[in-house]
């Protein structure tokens, strides 16, 4: 470590605490949520196992902890995108491939899936999901210019491409993130394959992605 680096303290008993509750209800309510977009708070707390008091406690209301959640998929989304981009030394496609696994793998998707219309985003939400459009467009152009990505792929491809991968769901948890990885690389194949065939329509725009985020 750096000399110049500190250790972060460790939370005390009582914060230690108070985070892994934190914890608890946004775990909790990715899963109440990603279920039924329409379930009441209370069906979190109960699933968390806190009371409700100590839920609004931390969240005054349903719609400021979907806009929690969407916050914490988009830092994961984010970390992501930038982890790819540091890899700037060896070979693009890799570098992409393995982000693409990484997100799947997140389930980042189910979230825009499940909640996407479902409350306001915030101006904060906005921005962040701005940057990681922006990432999102960086990764992909440096791939396609090493030509690693057939023709006629656009960026915004790839966020559909993300939500159909996150709609392959069974009963099993372990077969699910199996299912998805397996139906991945043959995404991956047909992205990377050098194909004469003609993609039907343009991609969508941005403007259709966001579109439904309103409510």
């Amino acid at each position: 470590m750096d000399e110049n680096e500190t250790t972060p303290a460790p939370l005390s008993g009582r914060r230690a605490e108070a985070a892994r509750n934190d914890q608890r209800i946004l775990d909790a309510a990715r899963e109440v949520f990603v279920a039924d977009p329409g379930a009441p708070i209370a069906a979190v707390a109960k699933r968390a196992g806190v009371g409700i008091g100590a839920l609004y406690r931390r969240y005054a209301s349903k719609e400021e902890l979907l806009q929690r959640l969407s916050a914490e998929g988009l830092q994961q989304y984010i970390a992501a995108v930038e982890d790819a981009l540091a890899q700037d030394d060896g070979d693009p496609w890799s570098a992409f491939s393995e982000f693409m696994r990484r997100i799947v793998d997140t389930d980042t998707h189910s979230l825009t899936l499940s909640l996407a219309g479902t409350f306001s985003p915030t101006e904060e939400l906005n921005r962040e999901a701005a940057r990681a459009q922006e990432l999102n467009v960086r990764l992909f152009e440096r791939t396609k210019a090493a030509g690693a990505i057939r023709a006629g792929i656009e960026v915004v491809d790839i966020s559909l491409l993300f939500e159909q991968l996150a709609a392959v769901r069974v009963a099993d948890e372990a077969r699910t993130r199996q299912l998805r990885q397996r139906y991945l690389a043959l995404i991956l194949d047909a992205l990377h394959a050098s194909s004469g065939t003609h993609l039907p329509g343009p991609p969508p725009s941005w403007e259709e992605i966001a579109q439904r985020w309103e409510t």
